[in-house]
């Protein structure tokens, strides 16, 4: 983060790049662009549409612009990597790329157009480079789909654990609640808590928007920068016992068409946005607790 500090005399900044540098740069960059449109537009489809993927377009614009802020920079630092390596992952990653597309695995899909861009960025500036100027190009892997088995697994112990606290709160007020599992019998209605619910969804987006946020507004040491991160798992699943809470009230009150329909996607929205500002409020209020020093 250290390029967020205030650029001084003896440290000016790099010259914007010319346009000779964008024309050798040309063909890896269209070679690029013609892989990625189309896995882009799949992801927007298959992925971003959904709530779960909802964070993918702003993953995207933060994450390109910071590697364009940081360009300059690489560029004026650039020791091309190592041609054997840069070859065996090209030939990798266009592999993967290739059965994702051929099997309709956006993942695997997603996962080599990813490779073949680490690849390019090794072959023009070099491993050096690169780990310098790390947080973009691990940012920008968030966009990388989680594969459905792996969801799953990861959702199981999220889901049990957001639909028993849930119903405990809910049932001392007089709901008439029962629960098996992620399964809930409310009155006449029966209620599943679906990996949407279960707080992956925000699970994501937080850590993105929590990095970025850090990485961008702060200069903070490693130390306060790890607690922010460790937060997000508590917040998101506290937002998700909220939402829940509130799918189970307003099916209760209000029927089932009420809670599964607008308002189902509606009390997502409100409660991922309600779980960044408490992110935002808690660094706020830490931030001055432990004296963290400001960007």
């Amino acid at each position: 983060m250290s390029d967020m500090a205030s650029v001084s005399q003896d440290n000016p900044a790099p010259p914007p790049l010319s346009a000779a540098t964008w024309l050798r740069n040309l063909p890896i960059l269209a070679g690029l662009l013609i892989m990625a449109v189309p896995t882009l537009y799949r992801l927007g489809v298959q992925v971003w549409s959904k709530e779960i993927g909802a964070h993918g377009p702003i993953v995207l614009a933060t994450g390109a612009w910071l590697l364009w802020r940081r360009f300059p920079d690489m560029t004026a630092e650039a020791k091309p990597g190592n041609f054997i390596l840069t070859l065996l992952g090209v030939a990798a990653s266009l592999g993967i790329y290739v059965f994702g597309r051929a099997y309709d695995l956006i993942s695997l899909e997603a996962a080599g157009l990813y490779g073949f861009g680490l690849c390019v960025l090794h072959d023009r500036f070099g491993i050096p480079v690169m780990l310098r100027n790390w947080f973009p190009i691990v940012y920008l892997g968030l966009l990388l789909p989680v594969p459905g088995w792996a969801l799953d697994q990861f959702t199981a112990p999220l889901k049990l654990l957001v639909s028993w606290l849930s119903a405990s709160i809910v049932e001392p007020f007089g709901i008439p609640i029962v629960r098996e599992g992620v399964t809930m019998t409310v009155g006449p209605y029966q209620l599943l808590v679906e990996d949407a619910c279960s707080g992956l969804n925000s699970l994501i987006g937080l850590i993105a928007i929590t990095t970025f946020y850090i990485y961008l507004l702060r200069n903070a040491g490693w130390r306060y920068s790890l607690f922010l991160v460790c937060l997000i798992i508590p917040i998101a699943i506290f937002a998700n016992v909220l939402r829940i809470i509130a799918l189970i009230l307003l099916t209760y009150f209000f029927g089932d068409a009420v809670g599964q329909g607008f308002l189902h996607v509606t009390a997502g929205l409100f409660l991922f946005a309600v779980s960044l500002l408490l992110m935002f409020a808690i660094d706020s209020v830490a931030s001055r607790l432990l004296k963290v020093r400001n960007a």
